[in-house]
């Protein structure tokens, strides 16, 4: 991949300013956890719009008070993909990083257990969910030109596919003939290698694609983020040294194999911090969240 001597410079910043961060602290502090963020304010977003016809199928767009067009950071919860977990519990997570400076797209998808949701249904949503930011662009004031995609856990792995569905062979039925561009991807905690998740949190992979690699290789070989490489967008991943969710070496292997094939996926490890401590607002380690955005999209404090 090509780089810029501009963008080499700001890779080396970002690189050392993560070293910095990631390793200034190994006191372990009580980790944050999901009871926690569903007790965290839940401030409305400015706008919910619908993608498709589904009820599941709507963004939740967030403004910054400054004028002028904004740059864009499409969020993708996670929750394994399990019907039961769904956007609400983002809402203090976008408002902070609207609160930076950008607009948020919060995208609402179908997943395991709705009517239409997993294999093929949840990746199409979120693909169309993307793709409607030129409909939503063309009534508020967004900067197509920048825009990141930031996931937590199974978001991650959906914001990584999300970067990398370019690659997808046209004879696949979640192949888009013209992608909205992506500026970057910022992965929390990700799934990256969906093979190598099974069958943690409830075999949920498997219910996601409907089964088993030997069974369905080609839906394991489209939807796995580590198997679409090289994404050819700079890539962010954060995630806990405390994670017992999903380990640290699904992005880990990650980074490795994005570097191989020319891409340059920054790792950073923030060694106390757990799953949810990533989509907490009030948790230590935001700052790094905010680090990592601002980094991608070049923004100034």
């Amino acid at each position: 991949m090509n780089i810029t001597p501009i963008a080499k410079s700001r890779a080396i910043f970002v690189l050392s300013l993560f070293l910095s961060l990631t390793f200034c602290s190994f006191v372990r502090a009580q980790n944050v956890s999901f009871a926690d963020i569903q007790k965290l304010p839940k401030p409305p977003a400015d706008h919910r719009l619908a993608y498709g016809s589904d009820p599941l199928q709507f963004g939740e767009l967030r403004l910054p008070k400054t004028k002028g067009k904004h740059p864009v950071v499409i969020v993708v919860h996670g929750g394994c993909w399990f019907a039961e977990y769904d956007l609400h519990h983002l809402a203090a997570f976008s408002d902070a990083l609207t609160r930076l400076g950008v607009a948020t797209w919060t995208i609402e998808y179908r997943r395991i257990g709705n009517v239409g949701g997993a294999w093929p249904g949840t990746f199409q949503d979120v693909a169309n969910g993307a793709d409607y930011l030129r409909e939503v662009a063309k009534k508020h004031p967004l900067d197509l030109k920048r825009v990141v995609v930031i996931g937590h856990s199974a978001g991650g792995q959906l914001a990584l596919w999300l970067a990398a569905r370019k690659n997808l062979p046209k004879t696949s039925v979640l192949y888009s003939a013209n992608p909205l561009p992506l500026t970057g991807v910022v992965s929390l905690a990700g799934i990256s290698d969906l093979r190598n998740y099974r069958p943690n949190c409830d075999d949920s992979v498997n219910k996601l694609l409907g089964g088993s690699p030997e069974q369905f290789p080609e839906r394991y070989q489209q939807t796995s983020p580590i198997e679409l490489l090289p994404l050819k967008v700079p890539v962010m991943l954060l995630h806990g040294g405390e994670d017992r969710i999903v380990p640290i070496k699904q992005s880990q292997d990650f980074a490795a194999a994005a570097d191989k094939k020319g891409d340059k996926a920054i790792l950073s490890v923030p060694v106390s911090a757990g799953h949810f401590d990533l989509i907490s607002p009030q948790a230590k380690d935001w700052d790094m969240v905010e680090t990592l955005v601002r980094a991608v999209l070049n923004l100034k404090k």
